[in-house]
């Protein structure tokens, strides 16, 4: 058991840099296995800490943060009862309950979009059709107050560019992820601000496509007809570390979704792998950026 800690700790640094959601999730996946190592059901765990099986899902999946006194009940549940070893564990909960940079903008945001941005801000790559508007991480400050402006009061406008902009700083960490944005050529005609907004917008995306080698923007044309995503936008996440599965992020009005299962995956790695074929190449996607700006 010594060897799966120390194998675990040596991720401290490496997973912090991404943030505390990346952290989480890596203890609450060693959790798992310590369960399955022990032959404990979840029922059994939850009982220990006076919960249910449920609550043993959200702390295995990395979806809330844990207390201290469950973690050890567990560990002593599993088996782990080496002095060293529990304080190993307890140090990288403590790190993993510590709140990233957006939670000073809780206020703003509903929690399963606060659980985004952790896994945005953790993600080695980020796979995005958009059908609607241009991505947030490649929004102009502009583009971005007015599309906040379209749902929100102007009290709290400001800060809800600001924390667009703080998401976009990810793109420029030596660590950052790659980016590959599929966008449908509606988004580039759909007349969000005003004229000047969505020139500056596009000629932005252009500017993003040449000078950042990790950003990849690929339009889908009208000419393409029917294609695979036209249920809507989607995100694609992939992590670097073995415990934090690929994920998919669906964004409805009031909710979300997160899906992590192998078949809905590949459902959507085979929608994602179509259009991009299907979208003009990233070369003639910027030509057509560019002549949709000089239209405007």
């Amino acid at each position: 058991m010594a060897a799966e800690f120390f194998r675990i700790s040596g991720l401290d640094n490496i997973v912090a840099e991404r943030g505390p959601t990346a952290l989480r999730i890596v203890v609450g996946g060693q959790l798992r296995k310590l369960r399955v190592a022990a032959d404990i059901s979840p029922e059994q765990a939850g009982d220990r800490i006076r919960g249910s099986h449920a609550k043993i899902s959200r702390l295995e999946l990395g979806r809330t943060s844990f207390k201290e006194r469950d973690v050890r009940d567990l560990l002593n549940l599993y088996g782990v009862r080496d002095p060293a070893e529990v304080e190993s564990f307890l140090r990288l909960v403590r790190r993993a309950n510590e709140p990233g940079w957006w939670h000073r903008y809780g206020d703003l945001m509903p929690s399963w979009f606060e659980t985004y941005l952790g896994l945005e801000h953790a993600a080695l790559s980020i796979r995005t059709f958009e059908a609607q508007l241009v991505p947030g991480l490649l929004q102009t400050e502009a583009y971005a107050r007015a599309v906040v402006a379209l749902g929100h009061e102007n009290v709290e406008a400001t800060r809800r560019v600001e924390l667009r902009k703080r998401r976009q700083e990810l793109l420029d960490r030596a660590s950052g992820p790659t980016l590959w944005a599929i966008l449908d050529e509606s988004v580039l005609h759909r007349p969000i601000g005003s004229t000047k907004v969505l020139r500056d917008q596009l000629e932005h995306l252009v500017r993003m496509s040449e000078d950042n080698l990790r950003v990849t923007i690929q339009v889908l044309p009208y000419s393409a007809g029917g294609h695979a995503a036209l249920g809507g936008s989607f995100t694609m996440l992939r992590f670097a570390e073995d415990e934090l599965p690929d994920m998919v992020y669906t964004e409805q009005l009031t909710s979300s979704l997160y899906l992590d299962r192998q078949n809905d995956l590949e459902n959507y790695r085979r929608v994602m792998d179509r259009i991009s074929v299907q979208a003009e190449t990233p070369d003639r996607s910027r030509e057509i950026l560019r002549a949709a700006a000089a239209q405007l």
